[in-house]
């Protein structure tokens, strides 16, 4: 498929989205994220793990206030509801493994699509920074949901009330993020860590996935009788099998995703 303003790449069982739209730091315009949604379908198919970054000097500069479709009614409720939400969906409820890899700067909404992934990798040289109150708005794109729980109420408020940018070394300091590394070595670093998924057991990963993400609607019995029932489904798989067996061989495991 020909894309405007997305980079598809496939290697290793690993499917590469990179925004691109470098000349406006990858701003989030309508054509963009129905793409971006569109490529994260096909991708779940086939991919064992899932990299979404940027081209050029950002990841993502959020909503693209150029966009005249999106701006000229100001409609941002309809836009959060019928784009947004969608696609914070198709990432956060996706199967396989999704890795933001944050090579520049993430604000606004650019920020929480890079928040609603799974595991967040970002350069040293990288920033986060929730800009909305800067022009009147308040966090969106699921801004409101991950960073309370992601680095607590007080930060949280902080973050949003003062519009300041987060270095990545910050972020990963206060549980933003899950790690920043030196740019020079950012490209590896990603790639390794993409590559360990794409070979791991993928029905453990989405599981895993599953009771992460719900545990914070469940009380303690919710919680432990879906982790139960959870724990079946991977004791069921192949991948288990083949993870005891590799253990009892002393060798690498070679997981399938069965």
């Amino acid at each position: 498929m020909a894309w405007e303003t997305i980079r598809v790449t496939e290697a290793g069982g690993v499917t590469t989205i990179a925004l691109n739209r470098p000349e406006v730091m990858n701003a989030l315009s309508s054509l963009l994220r129905r793409e971006l949604a569109e490529a994260l379908r096909q991708a779940q198919t086939s991919a064992r793990c899932i990299v979404l970054t940027g081209t050029g000097r950002a990841f993502c500069s959020g909503q693209d206030l150029q966009d005249a479709q999106s701006i000229a009614a100001v409609d941002f409720e309809g836009i959060l509801n019928n784009e947004y939400v969608p696609l914070l969906r198709l990432i956060t409820e996706c199967p396989v493994p999704v890795i933001a890899a944050v090579n520049g700067a993430a604000a606004g909404a650019g920020a929480n699509l890079a928040l609603a992934c799974d595991v967040v990798i970002a350069t040293e040289s990288a920033s986060f920074i929730q800009a909305f109150t800067r022009i009147g708005l308040i966090p969106d794109a699921g801004g409101t949901h991950w960073l309370p729980r992601q680095i607590g109420l007080a930060r949280a408020m902080g973050a949003a009330l003062f519009a300041e940018k987060i270095s990545a070394r910050q972020a990963a300091d206060w549980g933003m993020i899950w790690e920043a590394v030196p740019d020079a070595e950012f490209e590896a670093v990603v790639t390794a860590r993409a590559a360990h998924l794409a070979n791991g057991p993928t029905v453990a990963y989405r599981a895993l996935k599953q009771a992460l993400r719900t545990s914070f609607d469940l009380d303690l019995g919710g919680a432990l009788a879906l982790e139960a029932r959870l724990q079946g489904e991977c004791g069921r798989s192949a991948d288990f099998r083949e993870g005891v067996m590799a253990f009892l061989e002393k060798r690498a495991p070679r997981f399938r995703g069965g």
